[in-house]
Formats: structure tokens, sequence, C-alpha cells
């Protein structure tokens, strides 16, 4: 007689459950494969969801048989086994949620797609899935752990040590994470207050790019030369910054010249109506041209455009600025840019007070009174007569003495 409660009963046992799960999977595979036959793509879309079913379902038919058919009869063993499958069905059954989840929400985004012209509502249902996808993805994760660990041996009293430190924790928490916790605030006040939306066209940190992924603490954006700016997500909530695509996707474009005061305005309107009725980047809804200054020798001359998008509307601007070039230097050229310069030659200068002399302008010269003025000041300086002798220099006594001398020699002859 077969015994069920041995070793070869219990691999019997796990055969048997897993030819059990295959056969309910492919019973559910031919069902699912009928229902997708009206919606296309739908049973692609079940592979991963249907690749952890099986493994939950391997797990659970495993631990039936052998719970069933261990003939092991120490408790403490089976106590252990029965542990590690409960911790591998959470898991198992986390993992599949997670899945489920994602599932869930890729189908909702599939009624929303972004190859739309106006997809203003789908950027934003995106940008709110995705941060909600991470969000739920997260409490998945977390109460799949604290699952696993209300099923091991002490996980109370750990439980409660942890309950009984939580406000210390969420203090030294709380200082050491303020920037990261910000973040996180900051993307989901983003997320969902449409202030951006993926795929939206803004310029942050003075570049121009699209919002490609918006993450609970960071936000990438695809700048237009191919490169990747990642800024924080407090940076959007703290620092200004612009939103080309906040409402709408239709912009205006300006274009200035500085042209010479000759230019004919009437015809560059003419001009620019033939040039963006040629266009398919025109959108049909502004083009003028007023000119906006006339200062420094020039004429500025604005021309305004529109367009549907910002990528059509530079390449118009661009088209417009090339072909209104050509067309001023070939069909108008007076109105290019000039810089004038007045010569001058023999101009008489114009003379100030002519009725008087210039010799009267004169301090020290030109006049009697000037004449006096520069004796005053470098006439000789005179020499008293009784200087004290220990005044006079050394050349000064010596012809003394020798006047002197000659007075006394005289006498004697």
């Amino acid at each position: 007689m077969f015994e069920w409660k041995s070793w070869l009963g219990l691999i019997v046992a796990v055969v048997i459950a897993l030819i059990a799960v295959v056969i309910v999977v492919g019973a559910v595979s031919l069902i699912v494969r009928g229902i997708a036959r009206r919606r296309p793509g739908v049973f692609e879309t079940l592979a991963p969801v249907r690749q952890r079913l099986r493994v939950l379902m391997a797990v659970v038919a495993v631990w039936i048989a052998i719970t069933a058919t261990i003939p092991i009869v120490d408790q403490n063993i089976l106590d252990i086994l029965n542990n590690v499958f409960k911790v591998a069905v959470i898991a198992a059954g986390g993992w599949l949620l997670v899945s489920v989840m994602n599932l869930l929400l890729g189908r909702v985004l599939v009624r929303y797609p972004l190859d739309v012209p106006d997809n203003r509502v789908a950027r934003r249902v995106r940008t709110q899935v995705q941060v909600l996808r991470r969000v739920l993805t997260a409490v998945v994760v977390i109460v799949t752990i604290g699952a696993i660990l209300l099923t091991l041996p002490g996980a109370e009293v750990l439980g409660a040590s942890v309950l009984a430190s939580a406000g210390l924790i969420s203090v030294v928490a709380g200082i050491a994470a303020q920037s990261a916790l910000a973040n996180v605030f900051a993307g989901m006040q983003l997320a969902f207050s449409d202030a951006i939306r993926v795929d939206d066209v803004v310029i942050a940190d003075g570049e121009w790019g699209r919002i490609e992924e918006i993450t609970l603490t960071y936000i990438v954006v695809s700048i237009w030369d191919q490169r990747r700016l990642v800024l924080p997500s407090t940076y959007f909530t703290t620092t200004p910054f612009q939103n080309w695509t906040r409402n709408a996707t239709e912009l205006l474009g300006e274009i200035n010249f500085d042209l010479d005061w000759h230019v004919n305005i009437d015809q560059m309107r003419a001009q620019l109506k033939k040039i963006v009725a040629d266009s398919d980047l025109w959108d049909g809804r502004t083009a003028n041209i007023q000119v906006v200054d006339a200062t420094g020798g020039f004429v500025r001359v604005r021309v305004l455009i529109s367009a549907a998008d910002s990528g059509a509307q530079w390449d118009l601007r661009t088209l417009v600025r090339e072909e209104m070039v050509g067309w001023l230097q070939q069909k108008n050229p007076a109105a290019l840019p000039r810089t004038r310069v007045l010569m001058v030659e023999n101009e008489t200068r114009p003379r100030g007070r002519a009725s008087i002399d210039p010799q009267e302008r004169g301090l020290f010269s030109g006049s009697a009174e000037a004449e006096a003025r520069r004796q005053e000041f470098t006439g000789a300086i005179p020499l008293q007569d009784n200087v004290p002798e220990n005044l006079v220099g050394p050349e000064e006594t010596d012809a003394d003495e020798a006047q002197a001398s000659t007075a006394k020699r005289t006498s004697t002859d």
C-alpha cells in the first residue's frame, strides 16, 4: 500500500501540485486569450502578471503538498518550514500586487495618448499616474516587509520597541532627511497641482527642453541638444521657471530687424504674408510687422508670427528671418542698415569776444598794470646796509678786507 507520509509520497505530491498549477495556468491563459481577441494588445500587457501569478500559485501548491505529506514529526522543524513558506507567499503576493497595480495604471494611460495635437490632459494624467505608481509601490513594499516581520518569532516585541522609540526616531530622521523629505513633498505637490507635466516645454536653469520624467525627488528635463538636466523637485517649487505649454501649445514668435530709414514697411508686410502662406509651420493666427523703435540711426522693425507649438515656432522664425534677409538684399537694398558720416572741411571757428585785445588778457604782460605786477613779483630784492656781522657771508667779508687794505695803501702814498 502506498504511504503518503513518506519521502516518496512527498515527491509525488509536489509533482502533482506543480502539474495542477500548470493545468490551471493553461486554462486561465486560454480564457484570457479568448477575451483578448476583442481587444488586441491586452494579452501582451498581462505577461508580467501571468508570470508572477504562476510563481505565487506554485509556492502555495508546493506548501500545501509538503505540509500534507512530509514525514517529519519534529514540531520545531515544521514551524521553521511553515515560516519559510509564509515569507515566500507574502513576498510573492506583494510582487504580484505591484504587477497588478502597474497593469491597472497602464490601462489608464492607454486612454490618454501623447501623440495627439492637444495632449495637455494626457500629460497631466501621465504625470499623476507616474507619481502615484511610485507612491503605491513604496507602500506595498513597506506593507509586505511588515507582514513578513510579523510572521517571525519575536516580531511583536520588535514592533513594541519600534513604537516606543518612534518619537525619537522620527525627530532624528526628520533632521537628517530634511532635504530628501522636502523633495518628496515637492514632487507630490508638482504632480497634483498641475504646475508641470510630463512632456511640458519649459525653460529651467536657462535651458530649453521638455519634462521627460517626474519622480518624488528629482525631475529630468530633456534639453533640445539631447542632454539631460536633472533638477531637484524643490527647484520647481522655489525658483521661477517658464512653462510654454501650461494651458496650450500655441506660441508667438518675435523677429527684430535694425534697418535703414529708407525701408518700405508696406512691401515688407506683403513679403511676410507671402512667406508664411507658403509654409506649413504657420498656424494662420498672427503674422504682422510693426516699427517698434527708431533711434540710433536705425529703424527697429518687429515681425510677430504664430505657430502651433514651440518646435514649429522656432523653425518658422528661422525661415522668416532667412527669407526676409534675402528679400531685403535683392528687392529692397536701400533698407539695409547704413552708418552715415558727415565730412566737414574749412569750417570757420566761431570767435569769442573779438572786441577785447588779446594782450589785455595777460596777468603779467600786455598792459602797464600787468608789467607793474610782474616787477613786483620778479624784480631784484634790495639789501639792507646795517647787516649783522654774523649774517655776512665769507665772500662779502673778503671783499670788505680787500677794500680796506686798498684804502690804507692809498692814504700812505
